[in-house]
């Protein structure tokens, strides 16, 4: 999440799927556009104060985060939306396990969290060898082994007491907790500000954003979970990511980037909204970008599937 204060803005209640975004998608050519034909982002609802975190479950349902507002909702395959957890520990980016449980950066206390399919909340993590953690902010599941991956900015909260990072913890850094395991190590300790997060499905290979220094990392697993063979994938930062079956990742901030595999651009998705934080594949074929963005959240209609 890149915001660092509230948007003050009022809910101002729930708009039909019907009503469209003013916006193309703007597609290089309609023959090789990963967006389906004719398709434009349409808008789900805006009632909310900023939208982050979507993750889906083997459904095809998104859960999806307002932490200003401490909740986590639920936008289901038939296009309605509920509120799933409230309060939610403050939760920002989301990530479902290979049991079902829907894993979540609350950064409230910065913990990570498990929740049940019922509500039912277990932390995961509460700390780092004793250190109160930056604030974790997006995490991926290693689909093979269960290990977690996520990312540990600071961004200061209205929330917190605390007014700066624990110096004890050396930094903003990404980490991996191993499967079955309670303690946390740094896999890579040298980046500025590490964001979004996601990795292949054969999980083989991981990207992370350094929206600090508006790069995007690309690196390869290595057997024990360690990161290995860091690679500059693109020259920019992203608040969070998805990726598709062809391989092509999605980059947010300023709407949606698509890149290829090699790194090359390959489609801009403009989005009417101040920033574009999060975005993941939804509905029972994975065939719809969901999109998280600022007071709103979006649908599109896909020619490609989702790999997640």
């Amino acid at each position: 999440m890149k915001y660092c204060s509230f948007y003050p803005l009022a809910a101002v209640g729930i708009l039909l799927l019907g009503a469209l975004g003013a916006v193309s998608a703007n597609a290089q050519s309609s023959s090789n556009s990963v967006v389906a034909a004719g398709a434009t982002p349409r808008l789900v609802s805006r009632q909310f104060s900023f939208t982050e975190g979507p993750a889906v479950d083997r459904a095809g349902n998104v859960f999806f985060t307002d932490q200003p507002n401490n909740r986590i909702w639920k936008y289901d395959t038939r296009g309605q939306l509920s509120i799933f957890l409230e309060p939610a520990g403050r939760a920002n980016g989301t990530y479902f396990d290979q049991k079902g449980n829907l894993l979540a950066c609350a950064d409230e206390h910065n913990q990570l969290w498990s929740i049940a399919p019922d509500g039912t909340v277990t932390v995961r993590l509460r700390d780092v060898q004793g250190h109160t953690l930056n604030g974790p902010n997006d995490l991926w599941v290693q689909p093979k082994t269960g290990g977690i991956y996520f990312t540990d900015p600071y961004y200061q909260r209205p929330y917190w007491t605390r007014q700066a990072p624990d110096p004890n913890l050396g930094g903003q850094k990404v980490y991996y907790l191993p499967p079955n395991q309670t303690t946390a190590v740094p896999v890579d300790d040298k980046l500025q500000q590490p964001n979004g997060i996601i990795g292949t499905p054969d999980g083989k290979l991981l990207y992370v954003a350094d929206i600090g220094a508006g790069k995007t990392y690309r690196y390869q697993i290595g057997p024990d979970g360690r990161l290995q063979n860091r690679q500059l994938f693109v020259e920019q930062g992203s608040d969070g990511m998805t990726i598709d079956r062809q391989g092509n990742v999605y980059l947010t901030g300023n709407g949606v980037t698509v890149y290829s595999p090699a790194g090359q651009k390959i489609e801009q998705i403009a989005i009417p909204e101040k920033w574009t934080a999060n975005v993941c594949f939804a509905g029972k074929k994975r065939d719809t970008l969901f999109i998280t963005a600022s007071e709103a959240v979006y649908i599109l209609p896909m020619r490609v599937r989702g790999a997640q």
